[in-house]
């Protein structure tokens, strides 16, 4: 395994950390499922009410961003890589969901709204910023390679 992988992998965090991976890993993983099952409430006709471009192709594609980014977590294997797309994720639906409530209704029915969001947002900031931590598949990778930096 090559050392900058190994980097990638490599964490210090605090066992803790399986707390903040288990509830940002299942609720992805639960929206992900469930924009899937239920598609005219959470999936297409959700994307196609709040106005996103073809949205027959991009609900499906955020459901299995979501099913696989929150899976990766929930293992805690490539943890910090996975987080990427899931911050993206919560960036667009922050700006497409919450901005404009924030500019029709104002802040407190915006900060009420998107608690969720921003929650999720700011875990998967602190699981690409520390890593997966010890309790994790990305742990007993990095400590097979010997590499540590």
């Amino acid at each position: 395994m090559s050392m900058r992988f190994d980097r990638l992998l490599h964490s210090d965090a605090p066992p803790a950390t399986l707390l903040i991976r288990v509830m940002v890993g299942a609720v992805f993983l639960s929206e992900g499922i469930q924009k899937f099952l239920f598609p005219g409430e959470l999936g297409v006709g959700r994307f196609t009410k709040i106005g996103l471009p073809a949205p027959e192709v991009l609900a499906p594609f955020v459901g299995v961003v979501e099913i696989v980014g929150g899976t990766l977590l929930l293992l805690g294997l490539m943890t910090r890589l996975a987080a990427v797309p899931l911050i993206i994720n919560m960036l667009v639906a922050i700006a497409s969901t919450k901005v404009p409530i924030l500019l029709q209704r104002g802040f407190w029915n915006m900060a009420h709204d998107s608690r969720t969001d921003f929650s999720m947002l700011l875990g998967s900031l602190f699981l690409l910023l520390v890593g997966a931590g010890p309790r994790s598949l990305d742990a007993r990778l990095s400590a097979r390679t010997g590499n540590r930096t």
